[in-house]
């Protein structure tokens, strides 16, 4: 599949559902020719999604990654350019979340998280870095990180200290290359109308022994703008750091979470 003159690439992490899927719808509205990427097991639901995208007359490929994998990313990296053409925007959203307070946490637990939540975007950022240094034309690198990336919430201590992790990275990444005419950003989303959050819920809601629904209930009243957060507002922000208008932002990590921290 060759790429066309004007066609710019993007690849997306964890696309087969919740945020992923709606910044991959996001970005095909934008005009992207897109990757969706996601784990092997969720294979059909990415082929689903490739041909929803092509049916909407978008360039498509769907592609599995295990992201704690260095080898499997960087052969990923080819592959978009093989199949699409080129490589423009690269959004490293593949991540997942454990509840445990601190003292119940193994290190397995630990390692765990880490491993797709700040080494996944490690070698997400890597092997896109890599793969636009070779194209030699610039690009945009995005993150997930998360609110809990500037204030940790309770028995989401290894979910928040991997979130500070991609934080320190982005910053790390935006310096190095920005010779390259690379930009390296993240968003930090708050508490999502997500399956991860209701696992997130359900797990809290074990812990303080309440019933299901109420922890999540609980946090989204701390919310100023008096709503839990919608997918779109994340794909809206991810969007905009995938444009031209964001060509003079890069290091940073953006709350988006309706008021709830601030930087």
């Amino acid at each position: 599949m060759n790429n066309t003159n004007s066609e710019r690439v993007a690849v997306v992490t964890g696309a087969a559902q919740g945020i992923g899927r709606r910044i991959t719808e996001r970005l095909a509205e934008d005009g992207y020719a897109l990757a969706v990427v996601d784990l092997e097991e969720k294979r059909e639901g990415l082929e689903g999604l490739s041909e929803a995208l092509n049916e909407k007359g978008r360039r498509a490929a769907a592609l599995t990654c295990d992201v704690s994998r260095a080898d499997q990313v960087e052969d990923m990296a080819r592959r978009v350019v093989d199949e699409l053409g080129t490589l423009d925007v690269f959004v490293a959203n593949a991540g997942i979340a454990q509840v445990h307070p601190l003292l119940n946490t193994t290190q397995e637990d630990f390692e765990k998280i880490m491993s797709v939540n700040l080494t996944g975007v490690f070698n997400s950022y890597r092997a896109a870095a890599r793969t636009m240094i070779d194209l030699d034309k610039g690009g945009k690198i995005i993150g997930a990180a998360s609110t809990v990336a500037y204030r940790p919430f309770e028995m989401l201590g290894a979910y928040s200290v991997s979130k500070w992790g991609v934080r320190g990275l982005t910053q790390a990444a935006a310096m190095e290359w920005a010779q390259h005419g690379i930009t390296v950003n993240a968003y930090c989303p708050g508490i999502v109308g997500t399956d991860m959050w209701d696992l997130i819920d359900e797990r809290m809601s074990e812990e303080q022994g309440k019933p299901r629904g109420e922890a999540f209930r609980e946090n989204v009243d701390q919310i100023p703008l008096g709503r839990a957060q919608e997918p779109e507002d994340v794909a809206g922000l991810v969007s905009f750091l995938a444009s031209k208008d964001s060509d003079y932002m890069t290091g940073q990590s953006i709350l988006l979470d309706g008021g709830i921290e601030f930087s």
